[in-house]
Formats: structure tokens, C-alpha cells, sequence
């Protein structure tokens, strides 16, 4: 009897695992539009824009020297985050968890993470690619970008929704969020994570995993 209730314990909890797998591998990432999300994180301007939500348009420039738009990285699943060489606190984490994503899809040219300056003004082109060399950075795979300071705020607010604080982008502003968002290759945001977080990481590489799975 004991024998046999241990079989069908055993019976149950692999029937429990194998729908639990099937299940994740059916799940569907949500497509976030604002009114989804906590007003803080959305700038007033798109909070009740009835149209589906896409990241804007922009122009900045990699550690290469390189411009980089949006029609350049349409059609890749993008991780994005905003972080500045100097920043002793949250960054260097940020940076740390970047770079296992990085590791983690280094040989699947459909993925492109995309790490924006918030103090574009010191972080040049040349200090970008120090920071880059100094942290393994691939330039294929993961671009550090600056350019127009007003722009990328206006990125972090109205396209990516990675900051909880308003501001207009002028010289008095400042942006520092731990926030990954997850990009998908038509434009619209998939995932919010937080980038100092191995778990919350984990869990961002499961969900690049599952959306590349879903494309054509």
C-alpha cells in the first residue's frame, strides 16, 4: 500500500511538471500600452494616446562613432536600459546583469541590447567605448548610446516608460532608474524588470527566450 501510494504521488508530480513546462511554453508576453501602466512611469503627453503604443523615432550615436535609429534596430528584440559611466550605485549592477543577457544570446543576432547615457554630456564617444572595453562590451551585440541630451529623456518618459520622475530634459533634469524594458521587433514594449535583480534578470532571459520563439 505504501508502495503504491508513493507511485501515485510520484505519478501526480511529474503530470504537475510536464503541464506546468507545456503551459510556459504557450505563454504569451502582454503588449504594454500606457494605460496599463502606473501613471508615474507615463508622461502625461502619451497617457491617453488611443493609438498602439510604439517606441518614437531617434537618432543617437553608439561607442563606435556610429549613428543609430529606430529603423536601424527594427526587427530585433531589444533590452534597453539608461545608465552613466560615473554612477557608483545602481549602474554598475545594471552593467553586471547587462552583461550576462549579453552572454546569454551572444550567438542570435536578433537580440540587441541598447544602454542609453543619461548624462550624454560627459559620456562621449570615447568614454563610452573605454566603458565598453572595460566591461567586455560586444559592439555587435550591446550599444552604449549618447547624443541629444532632451531626446534620450524624452525616450526614457514617452517611449520606454523606465522613470517614475518627470522633468523636461533641460540641464536641471535627471534620470536614474534600474528599469530593463523588453522590446519587441515591431516597436512595443513586452517586459519590465529590474535590472539590479539576478532573479528579475533570469526571468527577463526566459523572456527573450519565449518571444524569439514566437517569431516567424
Amino acid at each position: 500500500m505504501f508502495m503504491l501510494r508513493v507511485g501515485l504521488f510520484l505519478a501526480i508530480f511529474i503530470a504537475a511538471v510536464v503541464v506546468g513546462w507545456r503551459l510556459l511554453e504557450h505563454r504569451e508576453l502582454p503588449v504594454f500600452h500606457p494605460k496599463q501602466l502606473d501613471p508615474r512611469l507615463v508622461d502625461p503627453a502619451v497617457r491617453n494616446d488611443p493609438a498602439p503604443h510604439k517606441v518614437s523615432d531617434f537618432l543617437l550615436t553608439d561607442q563606435l562613432g556610429r549613428q543609430v535609429s529606430a529603423a536601424g534596430v527594427a526587427g530585433k528584440v531589444r533590452v534597453v536600459d539608461f545608465f552613466f559611466t560615473t554612477c557608483a550605485t545602481i549602474c554598475p549592477k545594471m552593467t553586471g546583469q547587462m552583461a550576462r543577457v549579453q552572454e546569454a544570446f551572444r550567438r542570435d543576432d536578433r537580440v540587441l541590447l541598447l544602454s542609453h547615457s543619461v548624462t550624454p554630456e560627459m559620456d562621449s564617444v570615447e568614454v563610452l567605448a573605454a566603458y565598453a572595453e572595460l566591461h567586455d562590451v560586444d559592439p555587435g551585440r550591446w550599444l552604449l548610446l549618447t547624443g541629444d541630451r532632451a531626446q534620450i529623456y524624452s525616450l526614457a518618459r514617452r517611449s520606454y516608460f523606465a522613470a517614475l520622475d518627470q522633468g523636461d530634459g533641460g540641464p536641471d533634469d535627471f534620470v536614474h532608474t534600474e528599469n530593463f524594458v523588453l522590446v519587441d521587433p515591431e516597436g512595443r514594449i513586452r517586459g519590465f524588470y529590474d535590472g539590479t535583480s539576478k532573479g528579475d534578470v533570469d526571468r527577463l532571459i526566459a523572456d527573450i527566450g519565449l518571444l524569439l520563439k514566437s517569431l516567424p
